[in-house]
């Protein structure tokens, strides 16, 4: 039996003599030094390389979605632009139904008029100046008017039957018995006299001149239309 063949005892071996070794012990050791080295680059490179993959797949999956996302968005961009252009179309419509700049006088005066016909008093029936908006003007008209319950009625009745779409908004408005100061127990009947007080706002178109200037002067993040919360608006046909 040769050297090589024989038992190899661990005791024997020299570490400082590797070359002395029989050839069995030797592949051993290269085996378990090789092991070693792998087991080294894998925990100080290979494992590292493992973690960043993982993040770059999660993040490829979120770039993926969207991606999708996106993609779905562009898909629909011309139907929404087409969308976009007809309720443009429509605003413009609505727009042209309200009084022109040279409709406000009249639609003023005939408002007024609608109150008297209806038996109300115009104890105060005072327009402001308007505001130009982007698109619109409002036009303030402080008001104090005195008649019934029914007669009221009648008036935003006949504001609504005007021939052109009229929309007012109310403001601080008040409605209460005529002599409320006087009779603290005066209570609202529908044959009572009452008096409404307050400030209504109506609204008128920009021509095309008008709608650049008030662009142009509007400050960014401006409202677009109007800011207070409107009471029911009284419209007439176009």
């Amino acid at each position: 039996m040769s050297a090589d063949n024989r038992k190899v005892n661990l005791r024997d071996l020299d570490i400082n003599s590797i070359g002395s070794w029989p050839r069995q012990a030797q592949l051993v050791f290269c085996g378990f030094v090789a092991l070693l080295i792998v087991a080294l680059g894998w925990w100080l490179f290979v494992r590292d390389k493992g973690n960043e993959l993982e993040g770059l797949e999660g993040q490829e999956q979120t770039l993926r979605a969207d991606f999708e996302k996106k993609q779905g968005r562009a898909a629909n961009l011309g139907p929404l632009k087409q969308q976009l252009a007809q309720m443009e179309q429509q605003l413009q419509q609505m727009l042209r139904q309200l009084p022109s700049r040279t409709e406000m006088p009249d639609l003023i005066v005939d408002i007024s008029q609608t109150a008297l016909a209806t038996g109300i008093q115009n104890e105060l029936f005072q327009p402001g100046p308007e505001t130009k908006k982007e698109f619109y003007a409002e036009k303030p008209i402080a008001l104090r008017m005195v008649g019934t319950y029914h007669q009221f009625g009648a008036f935003v009745s006949g504001v609504a039957s005007l021939p052109r779409v009229v929309i007012m908004t109310m403001h601080d408005i008040s409605l209460q018995p005529k002599d409320a100061k006087t009779n603290p127990n005066a209570r609202i009947g529908p044959n009572s006299a009452l008096e409404l007080a307050g400030t209504v706002k109506t609204y008128r178109y920009l021509d095309e001149e008008e709608a650049a200037e008030a662009a142009s002067s509007t400050p960014a993040g401006a409202a677009a239309a109007p800011a207070s919360a409107p009471a029911k608006p009284a419209q007439g046909g176009a």
